[in-house]
This record gives structure tokens, sequence and C-alpha cells, in this order.
């Protein structure tokens, strides 16, 4: 029978990050299923580990129900592979030589590239995201049998020229909105490779309790809600710049706004009054936060589809995003379910409006969690995968 194979640069049960979610929940779903799944991975803990250290033993594990080999890094230069991302993340262009440190100085392991050339015939390869080395040179080996989730953004890596014959060698495409398919049509001239527009699950069995997240927390009144990861790549000093303006500005002629932050990484600066970092919550903490807020504000402008927009949905909380964003904004259309703004007199008056509309405020929810469920359910999305499962297993089969 053949396997299917997911291949991340890390796995783990509590590892924060969309893609790093979105691998882990559909790996168990659809395991859940019955399907053969497993999970081949580095023994690297998450994205902010030193990529060349083995956190975990190497071997098999078994996360969630979902089998995991683990597999030990090479060596690398961190500070070579520094100094070129820091032009990228500055947009600066690079060389051809720094191309290659970048990529032959991020995150690789030759035993997991081994693994796959040896047992190559036993699996189909889902490799995610498209940007880290484990993918980059895993989707070569077999890319007859491989599937790449790229989890796309527009952004400067996306441009490198390593990365156009990922896109355009492996047999196809999974993407988790049409805006992160249209780019990667545009970017790397798609022909011959099948793609699908696959979305992501979102879990929605789940009701928030608004009132226990107060309690537990001491914060009254209305208040934003920003989830993720808080550095620079997700915009997060716009969004504390210009919450900071409109508190001021604001100040005594409606009801005192605040904003929580939840999620890891540290905050530089100090924290303004009515600014709460919470840090990483556990999931049920997680949904309450989501049931108590105004609305999740999601600043950032590189998305390929925006978990925790749809995780807020699920709560009846309207969405508010960044104009900038092709993904968020599609989202916010199709679904009704918020507004978005392009600069700070945009922002404050989208916030106006649902401080002062409640009956605005509850429609765009409401119509949000129907989105949801009526396009992201774990039905649907392992609907979408046995499809193409089924599909994937006979053409490999005849080409056998």
């Amino acid at each position: 029978m053949t396997k299917i194979a997911f291949v991340p640069p890390w796995y783990g049960a509590d590892i924060p990050g969309g893609a790093e979610a979105l691998c882990r929940r559909t790996a168990e779903e659809l395991r859940r299923r019955g399907l053969e799944v497993e999970v081949l991975t580095t023994c690297v803990r998450d994205f902010y580990s030193d990529w060349g250290h083995d956190f975990y033993r190497e071997g098999r594990d078994e996360i969630n129900g979902v089998p995991v080999r683990r597999f030990r890094v090479r060596q690398r230069n961190r500070a070579r592979f520094d100094a070129v991302n820091l032009k990228l993340m500055q947009g600066t262009r690079i060389t051809p030589a720094e191309e290659r440190i970048f990529i032959e100085e991020m995150i690789h392991s030759e035993r997991l590239y081994q693994f796959i050339a040896d047992h190559g015939d036993e699996y189909l390869f889902f490799f995610l995201p498209y940007m880290f080395g484990t993918t980059v040179r895993g989707a070569t080996i077999w890319p007859e049998r491989s599937w790449l989730i790229p989890c796309l953004h527009d952004e400067a890596y996306a441009r490198l020229s390593a990365y156009q014959p990922v896109f355009r060698g492996v047999q196809g495409l999974l993407f988790l909105s049409q805006p992160e398919m249209d780019l990667a049509q545009r970017l790397y001239g798609l022909n011959g490779q099948q793609l699908v527009l696959a979305g992501a699950g979102v879990d929605t069995d789940y009701a928030g309790d608004a009132t226990a997240f107060r309690r537990r927390t001491g914060i009254d009144g209305p208040f934003i809600l920003y989830a993720g990861r808080k550095d620079m790549g997700k915009n997060l000093p716009l969004l504390l710049d210009y919450f900071r303006r409109y508190r001021q500005e604001r100040l005594g002629r409606l009801p005192a706004l605040n904003l929580v932050l939840i999620g890891g990484g540290p905050i530089s600066g100090d924290l303004n009054e009515g600014i709460h970092d919470l840090g990483r919550l556990s999931e049920r903490d997680k949904f309450d936060a989501y049931a108590a807020a105004t609305a999740l504000c999601q600043p950032s402008t590189h998305e390929s589809f925006s978990l925790v927009m749809m995780e807020a949905w699920v709560a009846g909380t309207p969405s508010l995003v960044n104009a900038a964003c092709a993904v968020t904004v599609a989202h916010c259309r199709e679904a009704n379910g918020g507004l978005y703004f392009r600069d700070y007199a945009e922002f404050a008056a989208c916030l106006d409006l649902l401080l002062t509309q409640p009956g605005l405020r509850e429609r765009l929810g409401r119509q949000g969690r129907n989105y949801v469920l009526a396009h992201y359910t774990w039905d649907i999305i392992t609907e979408t995968y046995l499809r193409l499962l089924s599909e994937a297993k006979h053409l490999c089969a005849s080409t056998r």
C-alpha cells in the first residue's frame, strides 16, 4: 500500500505557526480517516531554534497517533546565512553567490534525503512550506511522486531563482487560496503541473467562553486581538503604532480600547497602557480570547491562508485586515466577514464602525462563521485530499 508522507522542516504537537498547524492537523485528520500517513522531518525543535542543532533524538516517534521519523540535521554557517537573510528582509538585491549561500546554509538533512531516495517508491510525498532546504532538496529526489504545499507569500524569497525548478518540477501543487495560486502562476510560469485549490482545514467544534477569558485575565471592555508570531514579518509594529495613535485620539470620546497580543516571540520596546501581551495560550484559552474580542486584527501583508482569521470567524468575531494582503482581503470579500484598511485613517474609521455599531459587528462575525463552515471544515478538506490521493496513486502505478 502506498503511504503518504508529509515532509516539513520540523514537527511537533505544540509548534507555533500556520504552516506547522496545517501540516500537523492535516496528517492527523487523514490518519483518522484510515490512510497510512507518516511525517518525515528533522530533529530541529521549531522555527525559532538553531537549524543546525538537533533537539530531538533521531528515530521514530508518534504524535497524536501519527508516526514520525526524525533525521539529524547537518551543521551550518549561521552567520553567513543571517547576513544574506538580512538583505532579503530589507529588500536588498543579492548576488547569485549569496543566493547559493542562503540555500546551502539553511536547514538540511542528508539522512532525510537518503531515506527519501531509498524509499521513494513506497510513498507519495507532500513537501511544505516552499522556502526551506528540506523542500528545495527533498522535492527534487522523486519529483514524479512529490507534491508541494507552498504556503506562498508575495515576498523577496519567492523570487529567488532556486525555487522555480522546485515549483515546476513536482507532480502537482496544493494551494490554500486563489490569490496564492495566482501568485505562483505569475512567478513561476507553471505549465503541466496539477494545480489544486485545496484550502485548509479549520477546527470548528468549539465554543469560546468570553466571560471565562475576561475573568481569567481581568481585561474589561472592548479589545482588538492579535494572534500570531510577534515579529516584523507579521507587520505587528504597524498595528502597535496605529493602535497607540487611535487610543490617544479617541481618549474620552469612545470606550477605552485595549489591544491583546497572543502568540510566541518577544515584543520590542515598552508596552503602553492598553496593550496586553499574554504570550502563548493553550488552545482553550485561545478560543476564549477569540470569543471575547471585539475584532481580530490581521495586519500582515504576507499570508497564504490566515488560520487565525478563520478561527476567529468560527467564534463569530469579525476581522480587520491589511488591504495590501490579497489573500485576507479576498477572504473578507467572499465571506463578507470583515473590513480592511490601507492607512491609519481607514484603520481608525474601521474601528469606529466596529465599536459603535454592534449590529454590524455581529453580522460580520456571523457571516464569517458561515463562510468557514461552508468551505473549510475538515470533512470538506480531507475529501479534497482523498480525491487527489486516489488520482495520484493511479498515476504513479501507471508510470512504473
